[in-house]
């Protein structure tokens, strides 16, 4: 089968190891089912693994992807859910301590064909394309997760959403201003600042800059970058709702104003099954649609990463299969 995979690993060069080429489709686990992916969606995790992090070199060739949009083998449209629980866990999967992503264990989903456990699979709503479904496993479900799930603020708080235009960014601009919210962003770049306005933010700043009045929640998902900005931005009692760091794990804890302003830092990995359905709903019924930066053929995937890891990126790239 044709499918998007690492070769080797750099962390210097990540992309020295993307190769598009064939392999073939391993054995099916047991209670995984086949899924013909339509399409395919970019993520960091991706460029992670081809650096060498969380993907152990002994694991070579892994085909890359968490995110697809699909045919199972009954004929149905379905949408891969890509965190794998343990065998027998039961519960919120994102808390298995043994959970996977798609393409960490088993191959990913940049291939004409991936093998998935049954109960991952979801019903693809017919009001979305299979470009626009493949979006959502991953950065579109994270963000609904923080927003809905984890985060503490209701409809009508001031939220601030920094560095506008990652996948995770733009789907939470996107689905707090349909929910109500009053959103604010960061860029450093004024046309995705721009974009940030079109997706429904209220206000939009470069990074960094001094905020007119502090706000109940921050979404960051940058990390060193932005993680000073974000504990400044917050009202006493306000939450920092956290799922990445791109631009790097270990900012300073400014412990001294998070403890004398009582703030709170809250973590955010991924979603539920469940969750993603009620993401699917939530998007029907409001008419949001997942922000699309491109949509490339898969043979083209290196072109993909390259805007990646060049940071040109507004929204999700899309493989077509």
């Amino acid at each position: 089968m044709r499918a998007a995979y690492v070769a080797t690993q750099s962390a210097e060069d990540p992309l020295a190891g993307l190769t598009v080429g064939e392999l073939e489709l391993p054995e099916a686990p047991t209670g995984f089912r086949r899924v013909r992916v339509v399409a395919s969606c970019l993520n960091h995790h991706d460029l992670w693994s081809l650096r060498g992090v969380g993907l152990p070199g002994e694991r070579l060739p892994m085909v890359l992807g968490c995110d697809a949009a699909g045919v199972d083998d009954d004929g149905d449209e379905v949408i891969v859910h890509g965190v794998v629980s343990s065998a027998g866990w039961r519960g919120d999967e994102t808390l298995d301590p043994k959970r996977s992503l798609l393409s960490e264990q088993y191959p990913g989903t940049m291939a004409d064909e991936v093998w998935v456990p049954e109960r991952n699979l979801v019903p693809k709503p017919p009001e979305l394309t299979f470009e626009e479904a493949a979006c959502l496993p991953t950065a579109w479900l994270t963000a609904y997760r923080m927003l809905f799930t984890v985060s503490p603020a209701a409809p009508g708080s001031t939220v601030l959403v920094q560095g506008a235009g990652g996948g995770v960014a733009s789907a939470v601009i996107a689905l707090a201003a349909a929910a109500g919210f009053r959103v604010w962003a960061t860029s450093r770049s004024e046309e995705k600042r721009r974009r940030a306005l079109d997706l429904g933010a209220d206000r939009v700043f470069d990074d960094g800059a001094r905020l007119p009045e502090r706000v109940d929640v921050v979404f960051d998902s940058v990390g060193e970058a932005t993680w000073g900005h974000s504990l400044k931005s917050l009202v006493p009692g306000g939450t920092i709702v956290t799922c990445g760091a791109t631009s790097g794990p270990a900012p300073s804890a400014d412990l001294n104003r998070v403890f004398f302003l009582q703030l709170r830092v809250l973590g955010s990995t991924m979603g539920t099954r469940e969750e993603l359905i009620r993401l699917t709903r939530f998007l029907v019924t409001t008419g949001v649609k997942p922000v699309i930066d491109s949509v490339l053929p898969l043979e083209d995937a290196a072109q993909g990463f390259r805007r990646m890891l060049d940071g040109e990126v507004f929204g999700k790239i899309v493989f077509r299969h």
